[in-house]
């Protein structure tokens, strides 16, 4: 039953095409896969510490993987994710989140990260840039796209949209993704947005700071924004969250007189005051917004956004330590980010435990029992 589980798993590899000559197969490209997802899973962040990680599990792999000519060396792992095609591995990941993740629905949140060490300055090679939507609600990351090297995450956000279905769905957006095609595409499918508005529309971000001043200036003005406030109280922080929202139509067709952004219903501003000890500071941002008088799911939209933040970019660097990688040959820090988030999602869906992901990596390192739990099999 373990074995069948394992090539259910595997299954959703099955098209990658093996990057090797025949005569080099000595081992089974769906047995490189996925004794790098479970070495990755249980704390191993490179090639040598994955097959390291083999070598202690073979007797255990041997039970749920062919291994006809045992375990692979980290000279092979290297090879092998330095040729594999990262494009349809990117597609392989999609395809096993749409099995796991049910319906979606509430905020996907899109951002960007670097992985700041993967650069190579000898041969020109640029650190790998990665874009991924999470799911806020299902607590998974859908997909993720790289950024080609002569390009940036402008031309990435609409391929990653692309494969989601945005349906009864709120799209948030830093200010890099504000882009009308974005907007329309998302309006398309179905899908809501909030996106925040920074300097690279200046004369939209104008305008719509100069409606807030006006409006919070005179209490007896005719258009009254909306309000909600939220107080968190935590760690000796105190964060204090104010949000307005303006949707009167005349305010919005003024600052879209051509209805070039498609959708756009509303505009919001959110103030934080976060005081630490005797220390307080302020923030202001601003955004476009496709729905109208639900301040509430504004509120709730702007912060499960930093649910990437929080939740995927920074345990990335912290529980996988993806910053300190190395690794930079061919594709494979492509592949090897592809497979981090492959564990991401899994050790995010085992809920048995109330841990951390770091310390459920060393669980699953420690016992092959709790392994199988993250990987699905067991309850």
């Amino acid at each position: 039953m373990e074995q069948q589980n394992v090539l259910d798993l595997g299954s959703h590899f099955a098209s990658l095409k093996d990057p090797r000559v025949e005569r080099t197969k000595r081992h089974k490209l769906l047995d490189i896969i996925m004794i790098a997802i479970c070495g990755t899973i249980c704390g191993a962040d490179g090639w040598v510490e994955i097959e390291e990680f083999g070598k202690q599990k073979e007797a255990w792999l041997k039970t749920i993987l062919e291994l006809p000519n045992g375990i692979p060396s980290h000279d092979t792992f290297g090879r092998v994710y330095a040729h594999l095609d990262p494009v349809e591995f990117e597609k392989c990941f999609f395809e096993w989140v749409q099995g796991i993740s049910g319906k979606v629905e509430g905020v996907i949140a899109r951002d960007g990260k670097t992985s700041r060490r993967s650069h190579d300055k000898a041969n020109g090679k640029k650190a790998l840039h990665m874009v991924s939507a999470w799911a806020a609600e299902n607590r998974l990351v859908l997909a993720l796209v790289a950024v080609e090297k002569k390009s940036n995450e402008i031309t990435a956000i609409p391929l990653l949209l692309q494969q989601l279905s945005l349906s009864g769905c709120i799209v948030t957006i830093d200010a890099m993704g504000m882009q009308k095609k974005i907007t329309k595409h998302i309006v398309d499918d179905g899908g809501d947005f909030v996106l925040a508005l920074k300097n690279n529309h200046a004369r939209l971000r104008k305008h719509v700071e100069q409606a807030f001043a006006h409006v919070l200036a005179d209490e007896q003005a005719q258009v009254q924004p909306h309000f909600y406030e939220t107080v968190e109280k935590g760690h000796g922080r105190i964060e204090i969250r104010r949000h307005w929202m303006i949707d009167d139509e005349e305010s919005i067709a003024h600052l879209d007189p051509k209805g070039e952004w498609k959708g756009l219903r509303s505009i919001g501003m959110v103030q934080s005051e976060r005081t630490i000890g005797q220390k307080t500071t302020k923030e202001v941002r601003y955004y476009i917004i496709s729905f109208e008088k639900e301040i509430q799911t504004f509120a709730r939209a702007v912060r499960s956004h930093w649910g990437i933040e929080n939740s995927v970019h920074w345990v990335l660097d912290i529980a996988f330590r993806e910053d300190d990688s190395r690794v930079r040959t061919g594709h494979a820090d492509h592949n090897l980010a592809v497979l981090r988030h492959i564990a991401l999602n899994l050790l995010r869906q085992e809920k048995t435990v109330k841990v951390g992901i770091k310390t459920k990596r060393l669980k699953a390192g420690w016992g092959n029992e709790y392994l199988l739990k993250v990987l699905g099999f067991q309850n």
